[in-house]
């Protein structure tokens, strides 16, 4: 990858730069289509940047249905004609007895990660209040049901469904207009959740913080363009747009933000 590509990103980001330019690369040898894991939103950005920047080769991401905030990439060269069944997609209920248990997103995606698959190999988890759907690679998704017996002391079983039983998951995500003196991971939190930095810093420290599904340890860490902040007990929040700045050199931000 040239390296003024990677100015325009994270130093943490290269590795994933890197793989983008094998995909690339392998698609315009093999003159064949490549399919990606799960992305996150930040990814999937990262991803159809350098493809329009770097490529003539076409791109599209599905997760399973229109919404999905985790997404698989087919990139394919021109002659190709996608079709939903590319994606490889694997539809699952989870069946648990629900008059004596609830489920929870995190206690769900636990179970899986414990099957020793990386969280690229799960899409989104969805639920409309009481029920819960799973969305999985399907290369994994045989392996993956008959691992997954319990959550937690719950016995469950992962029933294949198809994709005329998506549930309609409940989207209480509302977009909201902020201005921060810096992109430090402290200073949003803070100003979105009406805390104090100080106490932003203690979350984080206490590793109550996740930055795109990974654990975040440093109170300044600079956010970019459609990461997702987890904070648990309070909420999830989501930079959708960088709005420019204020006379007093404040950002502006668009968010998406889900509240607890």
């Amino acid at each position: 990858m040239n390296v003024n590509v990677y100015q325009h990103f994270r130093d943490d980001e290269r590795p994933f730069i890197d793989n983008v330019e094998e995909w690339l690369e392998k698609v315009e040898m093999q003159y064949a289509p490549f399919l990606t894991d799960f992305l996150d939103p930040r990814q999937a950005y990262i991803l159809e940047t350098l493809v329009r920047q770097n490529s003539d080769l076409a791109f599209r991401f599905y997760g399973g249905y229109e919404r999905a905030e985790r997404v698989r990439c087919l990139i394919y060269p021109d002659y190709f004609e996608p079709t939903q069944d590319d994606f490889e997609i694997a539809l699952f209920e989870i069946n648990y007895p629900k008059k004596f248990a609830t489920l929870s997103h995190g206690k769900i995606l636990g179970t899986l990660l414990s099957t020793g698959l990386k969280r690229a190999s799960f899409g989104d988890i969805i639920s409309d209040g009481q029920r819960w759907q799973v969305l999985l690679a399907k290369e994994t998704s045989n392996y993956v049901q008959l691992q997954v017996e319990k959550i937690g002391k719950i016995a469950v079983r992962l029933e294949t469904k198809q994709y005329t039983d998506l549930l309609i998951p409940k989207d209480d995500w509302t977009m909201e207009q902020t201005t921060v003196s810096s992109l430090r991971i402290d200073t949003v939190i803070s100003s979105v959740f009406n805390i104090s930095r100080q106490r932003s810093k203690q979350l984080i420290e206490a590793g109550k913080v996740k930055l795109n599904w990974v654990e975040m340890n440093r109170s300044d860490f600079t956010l970019d363009l459609l990461d997702i902040v987890s904070i648990r007990g309070f909420g999830r929040l989501q930079i959708r747009s960088l709005e420019g700045t204020t006379k007093k050199e404040k950002i502006r931000l668009l968010l998406g933000v889900l509240r607890k």
